[in-house]
């Protein structure tokens, strides 16, 4: 369903197989060395909400990507599957986009967690004027998404993102505002067996 002109949303485009599998895999990742943990930004905030990057770590004190978590604790970023890339690029492909994603950012929220208006800049000049998409997939706990335009004060519309969920912005939707408001605790599937969200978002450097 396309929401803005490049911006689409996929309900239910995971099945619950696919979701409990994604689930675990995101525990696992986040369980590794260079795994979860919750950034600093360059004001000296934290975030409500815990991230790991995969393939390249985007510093959230320089908002600029790279190879370590050098606004942390040093240590290399782990790898983007090859089959997680596969994974992007079939949702971006289900709204007649293209995307070479050799970047993920995996958050976790709890229900307290949220993610201000912001917009997703920090890639290539070339990649954003391009209009690679950005593709995000949830699961576990439903969150009220935000989306406006591309200036802060434009009106916004929010979307209830659940467990399973696409969510694809491109083209001229590349540069919206976006946030995530708040958590609806006890929305996942049981079969999850989590609480809270992983959130993952996949881009083109």
């Amino acid at each position: 369903m396309e929401v803005f002109p490049g911006a689409f949303h996929l309900p239910g485009y995971l099945t619950l197989e696919e979701q409990i599998a994604l689930a675990r895999r995101c525990g696992t990742i986040g369980g590794e060395p260079a795994g979860f943990y919750t950034p600093t930004v360059r004001y000296g905030a934290r975030m409500r909400l815990q991230m790991v990057c995969l393939g390249l770590h985007w510093n959230a004190r320089t908002y600029k990507y790279e190879k370590v978590r050098s606004d942390y604790d040093g240590l290399p970023v782990q790898p983007l599957p090859d089959d997680l890339k596969a994974l992007a690029r079939r949702v971006a492909a289900e709204t007649g986009m293209e995307v070479s994603p050799d970047l993920c950012i995996l958050n976790s929220y709890t229900e307290e967690g949220r993610l201000g208006l912001h917009q997703d800049k920090d890639e290539r000049a070339e990649t954003i004027a391009a209009g690679y998409p950005v593709v995000s997939i949830s699961v576990g706990d439903s969150a009220k998404f935000r989306m406006g335009g591309t200036r802060r004060k434009d009106p916004l519309r929010t979307f209830i993102l659940r467990s399973g969920d696409a969510f694809v912005f491109g083209g001229p939707s590349r540069l919206r505002y976006h946030g995530v408001s708040g958590i609806l605790p006890g929305t996942a599937p049981p079969q999850l067996e989590i609480q809270g969200r992983f959130n993952l978002t996949f881009r083109q450097y």
